[in-house]
């Protein structure tokens, strides 16, 4: 391999690794299981082999477009933030043509794996794209924009519900759409506290922004007690097993734990408080929930 050959090679891979920097593609974790257990809830056990791979690719595509559109949109105020001006495009790491581009590659995966899903998918995935690129607006009008990133998570358990059955019939999961809008507007609520002051300087809304940090909060902690409600009323209506109260409790108790790392006057933790348990929650839901499906089906 000539030096040149090898460079280029090495100026690819480093914009490999930076693109999945910027849209957080660990953060997957967060949305995907839910979605695989909407599909289980649906499937009442194991979906088909092509269901599962366009469920992953829509996921995937959706959350690239999101996060790489949230980041152009946003660049500005990245810029103006210590917390977030080393971001890709702030820094010139990346540039806004290629954020462009890459943007519309991920919404056209999206709208191909609906396609490849059934004809209900294909007609609402213009209004889940819509939703996910929606919410980077919001904080300048609204201190709710919490809750619209929860709707656009909460897509995904519905989403996927309909891929599998190709209508939505059930109850099911409408309630399992709830318990991740109100679980992603609480973590929210806990990650936006590290911006407080930057958002009231910028001009921009959020519940600690208007709320002050104490009861901002109290807001997260009341939210994630509703979903601890939803995630009950899923398992009384499904008939679920000792499995799935198990998933619940343990999800209940690491939102304890969540809240517990992160007070009013002591924010050192709110990056363990919000990487590390979310994913366990998801994962752990995901996990007790279709292990519970498969066993007593």
């Amino acid at each position: 391999m000539s030096c040149a050959t090898e460079r280029q090679s090495n100026a690819m891979l480093q914009s490999l690794k930076t693109t999945l920097e910027m849209i957080k593609i660990e953060h997957t974790l967060f949305a995907l299981p839910f979605a695989f257990l909407g599909a289980v809830l649906a499937a009442q056990g194991m979906p088909t082999g092509g269901q599962i791979l366009w469920i992953c690719v829509a996921m995937v595509g959706a959350r690239s477009a999101a996060m790489a559109f949230n980041r152009l949109v946003d660049r500005e105020f990245d810029a103006a933030n210590p917390r977030t001006r080393t971001r890709a495009l702030p820094a010139g790491l990346l540039s806004v043509q290629f954020v462009t581009i890459f943007i519309v590659v991920s919404s056209a995966l999206f709208f191909m794996a609906a396609w490849m899903l059934n004809r209900l998918t294909l007609l609402l995935s213009p209004i889940a794209l819509a939703s996910v690129l929606f919410y980077s607006y919001t904080k300048r009008f609204t201190s709710l924009s919490h809750l619209v990133l929860g709707w656009c998570l909460c897509i995904a358990p519905t989403g996927a519900w309909i891929a599998v059955r190709g209508t939505l019939d059930s109850p099911v999961p409408l309630l399992l759409s709830l318990a991740v809008l109100l679980w992603t507007a609480g973590f929210d609520i806990i990650y936006a506290c590290q911006d407080q002051e930057f958002d009231a300087q910028a001009g921009l809304n959020s519940i600690p922004q208007r709320f002050g940090i104490a009861r901002a909060l109290w807001i997260s902690r009341a939210l994630h007690a509703l979903m601890f409600l939803a995630l009950l009323w899923i398992y009384l209506l499904t008939g679920l097993h000792s499995l799935g109260l198990l998933g619940i409790i343990a999800t209940a108790a690491l939102l304890v734990y969540q809240h517990r790392l992160v007070r009013a006057d002591d924010l050192s933790r709110l990056n363990m408080a919000f990487f590390t348990t979310n994913a366990y929650v998801s994962i752990i839901l995901f996990l007790t929930i279709a292990a519970d499906v498969f066993l007593f089906r």
